[in-house]
């Protein structure tokens, strides 16, 4: 796909312009908690920024495309889910307010697009020169699939800190309190920043390293360098408002990781398959991009379905285990 240097600077400048409205909305006025209605306008609004965006993209590329656009869209979507698990930790770890959850998380995601950018220039550049690569990013996604499927369950009540976190934390000087939404502070004539950047540089990073399986899952999809970074810049941009619309719910996706698993897998596999056909292999298929988006899709409806389910059925098992305190005493 042959895109304009004028196509990529609209685009990064469309989205520049919506995450600076984004965070003029959240800093106008005094610092407010994220509402449920909130969350749920802008949930939409990104998701149908998307959708146009991929109609624009069939309207005037054709289908093929739109249709790796969209696939790559999912898949980034739906590993950002899983990752809002993490971002939940990091908030409750460091215990930030509520009524600046929003803004930390947009910083930190908008850190995170900036490095995915330059991450994704990398891979498509190297996937270019050395075919061999692709091997190497199939059998990493059936790799991180397995381990999905073995850390099912597990309680991760901490979150390992990165090397970027741990400089961050030891270097600069930082006060022990927040101190309302700044990020940085004067005491005694020194300048600090305050607990809410180690936080955003906790999201930014934290949200770096899960693009080690999210961007060669894409690139399994497409390696067209504009789509990979389209994809990439959606699914992150709604990503701050998901968190709070989801809320409870993330507890209740139980089987998510099950999910999220059988897609790694799938994109591993076919990543191969492919690479395999380029090279000449007779046998090995070439998996058509709308297989790619239904397998996508399917799964993710069976698993959220799957999780509502088991997660309605337990709470009815511990409701009928609970014995009433009336029936004790008699």
């Amino acid at each position: 796909m042959s895109v304009p240097v004028w196509a990529w600077f609209a685009v990064i400048g469309g989205l520049l312009v919506v995450l600076a409205f984004d965070l003029w909305i959240v800093d106008r006025g005094e610092p407010r908690e994220f509402s449920l209605k909130q969350a749920g306008f802008w949930v939409g609004f990104y998701v149908t920024l998307a959708v146009i965006f991929g109609i624009i993209l069939w309207v005037f590329d054709g289908p093929t495309h739109a249709g790796q656009f969209f696939a790559g869209y999912l898949t980034e979507y739906s590993l950002s889910i899983d990752n809002l698990f993490v971002f939940y930790i990091i908030m409750t770890r460091f215990a930030v307010p509520k009524i600046h959850q929003h803004k930390v998380l947009l910083i930190g995601i908008l850190m995170a697009l900036v490095m995915r950018g330059i991450f994704i220039a990398i891979g498509a550049a190297a996937l270019a020169n050395f075919s061999w690569l692709f091997y190497v990013f199939g059998l990493f996604l059936i790799y991180t699939a397995v381990q999905l499927v073995r850390q099912h369950g597990r309680d991760d009540d901490e979150v390992a800190e990165n090397a970027v976190l741990r400089w961050a934390r030891r270097v600069l000087p930082h006060t022990d309190d927040y101190v309302g939404s700044k990020i940085v502070v004067k005491v005694n004539g020194k300048r600090m920043v305050t607990p809410l950047l180690i936080v955003m540089i906790a999201i930014g990073t934290t949200d770096l390293l899960f693009a080690l399986d999210s961007i060669p899952a894409i690139f399994g999809l497409t390696t067209d360098a504009f789509i990979v970074f389209t994809a990439n810049a959606f699914a992150l941009m709604g990503l701050r408002q998901l968190y709070f619309l989801l809320g409870g719910l993330l507890q209740r996706l139980v089987y998510l990781s099950y999910g999220l698993a059988f897609i790694l897998g799938f994109i591993g596999v076919k990543l191969i398959a492919e690479a395999l056909h380029t090279s000449g292999v007779s046998w090995a298929p070439e998996v058509p991009i709308w297989v790619s988006l239904s397998v996508i899709g399917i799964t993710m409806v069976i698993t959220t379905v799957a999780s509502l389910i088991k997660a309605r059925r337990d709470v009815r098992a511990s409701k009928g285990n609970t014995t009433p305190a009336s029936a004790k005493q008699g």
